[in-house]
């Protein structure tokens, strides 16, 4: 919560704005209407309808209203962006709060209107509205991005005497009829971003994030879309709370047929109350509308991207040596991990859990974030930072800041920082409770020891883990639940050890993961998809974090042939080109692989620095064919010149060969060679196993290769083969 100045609200409402307004960008309309007595309400959210004059706007907004339903609201009900049951809605309402029982229904009506349009690069429009009854008052903004995407927000102030309870605020964008299937993601640890697919039935899809943190389950991008939707045919509207605490997206089909999305906070009991003056501000919720679900990924890779913190330089191959060591610390060891990583051509080696405090195994000395004596004293630690640096590679070190185990120094000199009902303790997790970082005092302590420890040691790279949900998380300091306090608090801490240590890239990791959304990714730098870095698991987890990220955000790396998860052994190949649509790195003990497999890793490390660019600037390119069996993803290059794809045989299927395979996202007009491509490419030719122009390439136009296609070679399960497209001069 935020507190600010009430304006003085005017005796009489004088209404000078326009009816109604329309935004274009990026192949995206959104048309509002501005009533002078009623929060604004959407029109037309989808394919861009081109420039409306004001004749076309009023016959969209005035003189298309629907007819009235029989034995109903005797006038049009139509839902605002923060519906209300006192316009006849009887949906889920935006706002759900109270002051002890009284001013539980709201009627907003306009203030003021701010208006800003961009020609074809969007526009927004910010309400500012109030209830004079209820003691309220609501700004509602609304914005129709460059990218096309669209991103809403809403402050809800207190002016009356006493407190006002906040229950609940969401905002609401409409569908049209015709979004008759639903789609988002499930998941669970070492398992995220698994599909699921339902019918928009009337009633609510209710999707809810009671972890304290994003979720490996989270819903991620809750998707609306015609039957035909797929990656690249059927339309798609779809709503992303950016908010890493609490948080709820719904999709609804009233009885009237109108359709709707809604997404925002998920407060806990009492965990916002208004004093006079006070301010609770949403989450940002952005939703995109496209023409297949790549398209929609589209336009959230944009968004990310043209942001002024977006990383830019080469994303540097990563080893971590967490699968290698775990708890087993060793400067010789460690050093010897280095060489190896050296050898291959790493560029960023990272030191996991283990290396503070009492902690030997995870039951104790978490929060204790000083150098352990025992394993790394004496100057072994420094002698390690300065052996990774003098291999020429950066230094990153593992942290979980918001944790603490209850065997700790930190928990043992303050009990009250721990978040807990008062009276008891929550819940052992993974032997860890939660630091109240809301607590001026833990803050201050944690930001110290980190700020000091990369400050001393020139530590590039903080890989910052978040283990456990929050659950009976209460103040000490206030006795009410405290996730939206701890969630906005680890915000301010980012933020700060940021802004004291320039140039410190942070890494969100969340038992892998469990908190992937847009609101971490303004304070970090990348993510930590999952646990599993098994390959087969990998396909599927990647394919699909890519409906929010674009792949230079997403930490992949290369596990050892037996997966540390799974149990499963698969060839490096394919665990090296699973791992390349991402953020490349290592997570294997080198020291103990095979002379040929190192060899072959320094090339697949040599060849994903050669196509990172490519990877991390490209659009996205996703397909399933042959009944699901087969996956191709790849990545076509800004000025379609170049592009990369990937074909994965996920199941045998019931016939074989697969036929020619459709080449997406190219310039139709353009020629084209396309060639065998990655290290893997160096496989004798063998025609029972490869197509005829595996031997020389082949060159076709765009056209022909996204209408007609290629033959692909007879792949294996679990194998994957890279095909080159470059443009010809």
């Amino acid at each position: 919560m935020t507190t600010q100045v009430i304006p003085e609200l005017p005796e009489e409402i004088d209404a000078p704005w326009a009816p109604a307004v329309a935004f274009r960008a990026a192949g995206v309309s959104l048309v509002l209407a501005l009533p002078h007595d009623a929060l604004p309400f959407v029109v037309h959210w989808g394919a861009d309808v081109g420039t409306l004059d004001e004749e076309a706007l009023h016959a969209l907004t005035t003189d298309a209203l629907p007819p009235l339903a029989t034995n109903g609201v005797d006038g049009s009900v139509v839902a605002s962006l923060l519906p209300e049951n006192s316009s006849g809605w009887t949906g889920t309402t935006g706002l759900a709060g109270h002051r002890s029982g009284r001013a539980w229904s709201t009627k907003f009506v306009p203030v003021t209107v701010d208006i800003a349009e961009r020609g074809t690069q969007g526009g927004s429009v910010v309400v500012h509205a109030a209830d004079l009854d209820a003691g309220l008052t609501l700004s509602v903004s609304i914005e129709l991005l460059p990218s096309g995407l669209v991103r809403l927000s809403s402050n809800l102030t207190n002016t009356g005497d006493g407190e006002y309870t906040v229950d609940a605020l969401q905002l609401a964008l409409p569908v049209p009829t015709r979004a008759d299937v639903l789609f988002d993601l499930a998941g669970r640890w070492g398992k995220e971003k698994v599909p699921q697919w339902r019918e928009f039935t009337v009633g609510t899809h209710l999707r809810e994030g009671r972890h304290g943190r994003t979720g490996a389950d989270a819903a991620t991008v809750l998707t609306a879309g015609t039957t035909d939707l797929d990656f690249g045919s059927g339309e798609a509207w779809g709503m992303h709370v950016a908010f890493s605490g609490n948080h709820r997206t719904l999709a609804e089909r009233a009885f009237t047929g109108d359709r709707l999305l809604l997404g925002g906070e998920l407060l806990l009991p009492g965990e916002v109350s208004l004093t006079p003056g006070q301010t609770y501000t949403t989450p940002q919720v952005f939703a995109a509308y496209g023409v297949g679900l790549d398209d929609v990924a589209a336009r959230f890779h944009t968004y990310l991207r043209t942001r002024a913190r977006h990383p830019r330089p080469p994303r540097p191959v990563v080893m971590n040596v967490w699968e290698a060591v775990y708890f087993d610390h060793d400067l010789t060891r460690i050093l010897e991990l280095a060489d190896a990583a050296q050898a291959v051509g790493v560029e960023r080696f990272v030191l996991d859990d283990g290396w503070f405090g009492s902690r030997r195994d995870d039951t104790s000395g978490l929060g204790d974030w000083v150098i352990a004596e025992d394993v790394w004293g004496g100057g072994k630690f420094r002698a390690l930072v300065e052996g990774v640096k003098q291999r020429g590679m950066q230094f990153g070190l593992w942290f979980e800041p918001e944790m603490v185990n209850v065997t700790s120094e930190l928990a043992a000199s303050h009990p009250e920082w721990l978040l807990q009902v008062p009276g008891r303790l929550p819940i052992d997790f993974r032997h860890q409770q939660v630091l109240d970082l809301s607590h001026p005092g833990a803050f201050a302590h944690v930001e110290r020891q980190i700020v000091s420890l990369v400050r001393e040691y020139g530590i590039d790279y903080i890989k910052w883990d978040h283990n456990r949900d929050l659950m009976d998380a209460g103040s000490t300091r206030t006795g009410r639940a405290g996730v939206h306090e701890q969630t906005l608090a680890t915000y301010r801490l980012l933020d700060a050890i940021r802004a004291a240590c320039p140039g410190l890239e942070i890494e969100s990791c969340s038992s892998g993961g469990a908190r992937i959304d847009l609101e971490i990714l303004d304070h970090t730098d990348r993510v930590w998809a999952s646990d599993c870095i098994d390959a087969r698991e990998r396909q599927q987890i990647q394919r699909w974090t890519a409906q929010l990220l674009p792949p230079e955000l997403v930490g992949s790396h290369i596990g050892a042939d037996r997966a540390h998860t799974t149990r499963r052994r698969l060839d490096l190949d394919f665990r090296a080109a699973t791992a390349l649509f991402g953020h490349f790195g290592i997570e294997w003990d080198l020291t103990s692989a095979t002379a040929d497999d190192i060899a072959r890793l320094a090339e697949w490390v040599a060849y994903y620095k050669d196509v990172r660019s490519l990877i991390h600037t490209g659009t996205t390119i996703r397909r399933t064919l042959e009944n699901g069996d087969l996956w191709l993803h790849g990545t076509v290059s800004p000025d379609r010149n170049r592009a990369l794809y990937a074909l994965t045989l996920r199941e045998r299927h019931i016939t074989w060969p697969a036929g020619r395979v459709q080449l997406p996202g190219l310039n139709p007009s353009a020629a084209y060679r396309v060639t065998v491509a990655g290290p893997s490419a160096d496989a004798e030719y063998d025609p029972r196993i490869h197509p005829s122009w595996y031997r020389t390439g082949a060159v076709l136009t765009g056209a022909a290769l996204h209408q007609v296609g290629v033959n692909i070679p007879a792949l294996d399960p679990d194998t994957t083969a890279l095909l080159s497209v470059e443009a010809l001069a």
